[in-house]
């Protein structure tokens, strides 16, 4: 197949400027254009707002900034806690992974 040669203009600083042709020079055109798939469908699912963050990083949100007076109260109403993490869309096996760091929060375990 014949090479094809692609001009195109962006408004880059001189340090990007020098990082995107080290990439283009130093990668080879499969990797780049794997690197620009990539790009592209995490790009559209993170403006269509359905990009999923993994389970550690929900996890981790739920429990971050907790005290452990707040974490003891989560698990002293864990009911109530699941309906809320059930609504918020999470797995019962992240809900178990969120109540195990609740209880190494409170000092329980």
């Amino acid at each position: 197949m014949p090479a094809r040669e692609f001009a195109f203009k962006l408004g880059l600083t001189e340090d990007q400027g020098r990082e995107l042709a080290m990439y283009l020079n130093s990668l080879p055109q499969e990797e780049i254009l794997f690197g620009l798939r990539f790009a592209y469908s995490r790009y559209t699912a993170a403006t269509g707002g359905y990009l999923m963050p993994g389970r550690k990083s929900m996890i981790k949100a739920e429990t971050h900034l907790l005290s452990p007076e707040q974490a003891r109260w989560r698990l002293n109403n864990w009911k109530t806690m699941i309906r809320t993490y059930r609504e918020k869309g999470y797995s019962y096996p992240t809900i178990s992974r969120i109540k195990k760091q609740l209880q190494k929060i409170s000092g329980k375990k």
